[in-house]
């Protein structure tokens, strides 16, 4: 067992300590003391997590595999152990996970300060870091699942933490249900692989697709369909987005962790973990890259009308994972997980700018009511700057390098590809639009604040640090390089085709339209919103039913209700209300009232106290018994035998 096995199970476990101390002892404790319980632990977990980066880097081999790990399940041939996995993928998505996570508590502890269950809050923020590393660090998909459900649960605390706000209940409960159907089919996809394997364990699986080179398509389809609708859900991709914008009602620190580092990634991580069975089925593939160009174009055009500033990232976030899933789509693995490391930096960066910008204006969202913040708030401002560039796809930005590598691998798959990488760059425009709109509607002008007599002013340097970090990483975080990203995940997840087809002209040319494309947005944005602000809401009226949709979220919501929701409430209240209150419960209960009333009456009958009425069933017993004895004397000798043992006694 070599260094970093030794530290695996940590990992988990030290958030997971932070979660029970905190929550059995929490509300008995000062805030400084649950503050530092639920900042040691995370980052006593990163800590370890970049002890073994370390490690890597000065050449320790990789995969470390858990080889005695201890037994969780055994049934008949089937069994299932607690074994932990380390690789490349896991190892990048851990650095994400627990670092951008840190940070993000980090930045709550100044943003929650002044919150009722403070301690419940980091408690919830704790116990959603340790599923979240159950999930990447697992070895096997049920080990996933434990995690995968996980991260549900926390997400539904943290979402519905206001829980005395009607919204935030239902947000919560929309997030968890919504989340259920996409599990569903992950769990079919789980019976699927056992039916298929007789294993769940991601190595075992990947031995035997490579011994069995011809097998693909079939049942290989039908599980990463299944798996893709457990991904759309995690991931809010469509038709399973719909929670996302809604979880906004949690607080913004929770945003981030959910939008960023954490549990919307997985989607993308589970589709790239098990890359084997998608490469050998190209209807899945196809399914993928589908489902994440409508996903990234459809989120776009929403957010370019939404006027509330989380809300608007929450489209953003959406968009972004719809360019992961056609990273995954075109086979382009490390592109897609490459985009997914940037979008920790610079989505986490954002909504934390965003939750500082909330923050100075006494809780103000609307972006209708902000604006001159760039002087009162410079820090918050700069950073946030580097953000919306990098989400922009602006050189040298992080987010330049992930997102181009995605649309030149989406480029290179024939025509389908090129439509894809169409789509892509159309949403890289609505990208710049939105994201520089916000940035001038929040920064730029005079102030809209209701209340002028209370200027904004600046967050504590407890929540501006995170920013910076995030900020630097934002900036920095693309110059590692695809080619260098790539080479370092091969062992997991192949080269992909940027690294097989193509060239370095090519490359050059598509970088320099998508630059081009992101630099029309800038233009469009700061010739609506900062030279002739008044423009916006003419363009608007001009087209009333176009405005209408984008800002009613082409209704997709109340369509949803009516077609499902609805209906399936009809049913449980009325026909199967009817069915089980009427029927089963008022109906048995009428049965059984019947049958001990008929009883009692009968038996009523018997015990009368009247002598002559005894006497009659005295008599009527006496012949019913001559009568059976008479009749095993008629039908023979066993008769006889059986009717002589009842005269008998």
């Amino acid at each position: 067992m070599n260094a970093p096995m030794l530290f695996l199970p940590l990992i988990p476990l030290l958030p997971l300590i932070g979660f029970a101390v905190n929550g059995l002892l929490g509300s008995r404790l000062p805030k400084a003391v649950v503050s530092t319980i639920a900042l040691v632990f995370p980052l006593a977990s990163f800590g370890l997590v970049a002890h073994a980066a370390w490690l890597v880097r000065l050449g320790l081999a990789l995969p470390v595999i858990e080889e005695n790990a201890p037994t969780w399940i055994v049934a008949g041939a089937l069994h299932f152990s607690f074994a932990l996995a380390l690789d490349q993928l896991t190892l990048v998505m851990l650095l994400v996970i627990t670092g951008v996570g840190f940070l993000i508590h980090l930045y709550s502890v100044g943003y929650m300060s002044h919150e009722d269950g403070y301690w419940r809050y980091f408690a919830y923020l704790n116990l959603f870091l340790f599923f979240m590393t159950v999930l990447v660090l697992a070895g096997n998909f049920l080990l996933m699942f434990v995690g995968w459900e996980g991260v549900g649960l926390a997400s539904y605390l943290l979402i519905g933490f206001y829980y005395e706000r009607k919204s935030a209940g239902d947000a919560g409960r929309k997030a968890f249900v919504v989340n259920r159907i996409g599990d569903f089919g992950f769990l079919v996809g789980m019976f699927l692989l056992l039916g298929q394997f007789g294993t769940l364990s991601f190595g075992e699986i990947g031995a035997n697709l490579a011994a069995h080179p011809a097998l693909e398509g079939g049942v290989l389809t039908a599980i990463a369909l299944c798996l893709v609708v457990g991904a759309t859900g995690k991931s809010a991709q469509i038709p399973l987005y719909i929670w996302l914008p809604d979880a906004m009602e949690g607080p913004t620190p929770v945003s981030a962790l959910i939008h960023a580092a954490t549990m919307v990634t997985a989607g993308v991580y589970m589709i790239a973990r098990t890359h084997a069975i998608f490469d050998r089925s190209p209807v899945a593939l196809m399914v993928v890259a589908g489902i994440g160009a409508a996903t990234a174009f459809f989120a776009a055009t929403v957010g370019l009308v939404q006027t509330d500033i989380k809300r608007v990232l929450a489209y953003s976030t959406i968009s972004q994972l719809g360019y992961m899933f056609l990273g995954c789509g075109v086979a382009a693995y490390s592109a897609a997980v490459f985009h997914l490391m940037t979008h920790a930096f610079f989505k986490a960066l954002l909504f934390l700018a965003a939750g500082s910008v909330i923050h100075g204006l006494g809780g103000e969202q609307d972006l209708r009511r902000m604006g001159g913040l760039r002087k009162q708030m410079p820090v918050t401002f700069w950073t946030m700057t580097a953000g919306v560039f990098a989400i922009a796809g602006f050189f040298p930005f992080a987010g330049f390098f992930s997102k181009d590598a995605i649309l030149y691998a989406a480029f290179l798959q024939g025509t389908a590809g090129k439509a894809f990488w169409f789509v892509g760059l159309v949403t890289a425009l609505l990208t710049s639009v939105y994201m520089f709109r916000l940035w001038y509607l929040a920064f730029f002008g005079e102030s809209r604040a209701e209340d002028k007599h209370h200027p904004a002013h600046e967050s504590p340097w407890i929540m501006l640090t995170p920013l910076v970090i995030l900020a630097l990483l934002s900036v920095g975080g693309g110059w590692i390089g695809i080619d260098r990203f790539a080479g370092f995940l091969a062992p997991v997840v192949g080269e992909g085709p940027a690294a097989q087809a193509g060239s370095a002209q090519l490359e050059l040319g598509l970088s320099v339209v998508a630059v081009l494309v992101a630099a029309l947005g800038w233009f469009v944005a700061d010739r609506y919103y900062r030279r002739s602000p008044e423009k916006p809401a003419a363009v608007a009226a001009s087209v009333p039913l176009l405005y209408s949709t984008l800002v009613h979220k082409y209704r997709i919501d109340e369509l949803y209700d009516g077609a499902i929701v609805k209906p399936v409430l009809m049913v449980s209240r009325y026909v199967l209300g009817w069915v089980g209150e009427g029927v089963l419960v008022r109906g048995s209960a009428w049965v059984a009232a019947g049958v001990v009333s008929l009883t009692g009456e009968g038996l009523r009958r018997w015990q009368s106290g009247n002598l002559r009425s005894y006497a009659g069933w005295l008599a009527a017993g006496a012949a019913m018994v001559l009568l059976f004895v008479l009749a095993g004397i008629l039908f023979g000798a066993h008769g006889v035998g059986f009717s002589m043992n009842w005269a008998g006694r």
